[in-house]
């Protein structure tokens, strides 16, 4: 119920007030793993990042004279069943709550997907289903499911930390829900052939999990400061020309609405190197702001801008050592909706 609410909160009209603590949290997302191999390397990667999409096209070779078969794995974020934690869910009520897509040399692939359930460090998937509650910690089905349980299961999973029980008031008096307390590990996987001596293309799509906060956290008083700023300019390496154009728009609206809406993305670039050597020959990433009034700060080497929402970083030899953290400010009549 919490999280429904902030979410409200987050994306209501342009007027409305800043609330400094309304935020929604991004899940950190990567890219594909392979089984260990020396002799399948890629040899390029495109990475394009925006609020509303990731894709990224892969070119792998091998090397040797021998096919390659292996598992090709794309690993989802973990999701923490609490009702107090609030990330950012493409897809609410969905197994596949990004919208994952993968296609080997053109064609679409359907790969398997796999669930785990863990609670206090333990598997409890078989319980799950021997109860038939699904494993999607924030659906309706789940909330349904839990308060079908007998009560004997049910004092069961309280004692254990499988569940908790959230209590609040909806408007018509205080409520106590059974509240799923696991986490949700999700991966996509398939087996794939890499032909002797020859390359394969490979091109996967989702749509990203963006944190949202009304209004900047990393600004106070007016002034850059506090644990926030010193935080997101590690995180984000915000230069001072960026800090001048927020600064620019800051009360400007004389109703104390928000200038900006925080949109953050993380993408988590060290899942892979799996493959020969663990460089990427040709790299380049581009990430597209949206909107051209739009503030993007980012940490990167050699930035380019391509065009009037978009930027672009390319690099030989790439060895991904960092994950990407990306801030985007929007006014908040164009703020996303991810997490809705």
């Amino acid at each position: 119920m919490l999280r429904r609410l902030l979410l409200a909160l987050m994306f209501t009209a342009a007027a409305a007030p800043a609330l400094a603590n309304d935020s929604i949290a991004e899940l950190g997302t990567g890219g594909l793993v392979l089984s260990r191999s020396d002799v399948v390397a890629m040899e390029k990667e495109d990475l394009f990042i925006s609020r509303d999409k990731v894709t990224v096209d892969y070119v792998f070779r091998n090397s040797s004279d021998q096919d390659v078969s292996t598992i090709v794995a794309f690993p989802m974020p973990d999701i923490e069943g609490n009702p107090y934690e609030m990330p950012s869910i493409p897809r609410m009520d969905e197994d596949n709550f990004l919208g994952f897509e993968v296609s080997v040399d053109g064609q679409p692939v359907k790969p398997e997907l796999e669930h785990r359930a863990i609670a206090v460090g333990i598997d409890i998937s078989d319980e799950l289903k021997a109860n038939n509650v699904p494993f999607y910690p924030f659906g309706d089905g789940t909330t349904k499911a839990l308060e079908a349980l007998p009560q004997q299961v049910a004092d069961d999973w309280l004692n254990r930390g499988i569940m908790i029980i959230d209590e609040y008031d909806d408007g018509s008096g205080m409520k106590k829900v059974r509240t799923p307390f696991w986490q949700l590990r999700s991966t996509y996987w398939w087996r794939m052939v890499f032909p002797a001596g020859k390359s394969v293309k490979v091109a996967h799509s989702y749509q990203p999990s963006v944190g949202g906060t009304v209004g900047l956290t990393f600004l106070d008083d007016g002034k850059f400061q506090g644990a926030t700023y010193d935080d997101y300019k590690r995180r984000y390496c915000m230069d001072s020309s960026f800090e001048s154009a927020v600064l620019k728009e800051v009360g400007k609206t004389a109703d104390g609405s928000p200038t900006f809406y925080e949109n953050r993305i993380a993408y988590i670039l060290r899942t892979g190197g799996n493959w020969a050597s663990g460089n990427i020959g040709d790299f380049t990433l581009t990430i597209d702001k949206g909107d051209p009034d739009s503030l993007l700060t980012f940490c990167g080497k050699n930035v380019e801008k391509i065009g009037p929402t978009t930027f672009r970083m390319k690099a030989s030899d790439f060895y991904p050592d960092t994950d990407l953290d990306i801030l985007i400010l929007t006014r908040p009549g164009n703020a996303t909706e991810g997490g809705n």
